[in-house]
């Protein structure tokens, strides 16, 4: 399996609840490495555009709304088949549905407050860390 990036983020729910390092160890431990970091607190218009391929869905507004509640971690990760790795480590968007010892399973509150987003293909993910990286902010 080829070396990869993806993206990923830590959600307000998790960040408010100080599991940022906790999300991370999981990452780590499974091979996948942090090359990018930041935190910051997403504008409307900033989530607006970020999720805009769900704003025709009826969760939009709410999705904005919950992702400008509080600081998020943005980050990129690097590893063997990361994309898939990562969400492998996520789990099922719906916690109830999500195997045991996966991210959303440990510590997502809910559907809505489920921990963490992460990148769904190796397009998305190159589009995604753009978003927020520059290039030069990528170091692994």
């Amino acid at each position: 399996m080829a070396i990869e990036r993806t993206f990923s983020i830590i959600k307000p729910d998790a960040t408010r609840r100080n599991l940022t390092g906790a999300i991370n160890a999981v990452f780590e431990s499974n091979g996948l490495r942090i090359v990018a970091q930041k935190r910051l607190w997403m504008s409307v218009a900033q989530a607006k555009k970020f999720y805009e391929v769900h704003a025709a869905r009826p969760f939009y507004n709410d999705l904005v709304e919950f992702m400008v509640s509080g600081p998020v971690v943005v980050q990129v990760l690097e590893g063997e088949g990361a994309v898939a790795k990562n969400r492998d480590l996520m789990g099922a968007t719906n916690p109830a549905n999500a195997a045991e010892g996966t991210i959303r399973k440990l510590f997502a509150e809910s559907i809505e407050a489920n921990s963490v987003h992460g990148s769904d293909s190796a397009e998305n993910a190159a589009v995604e860390m753009a978003y927020f990286f520059a290039g030069t902010e990528i170091v692994g």
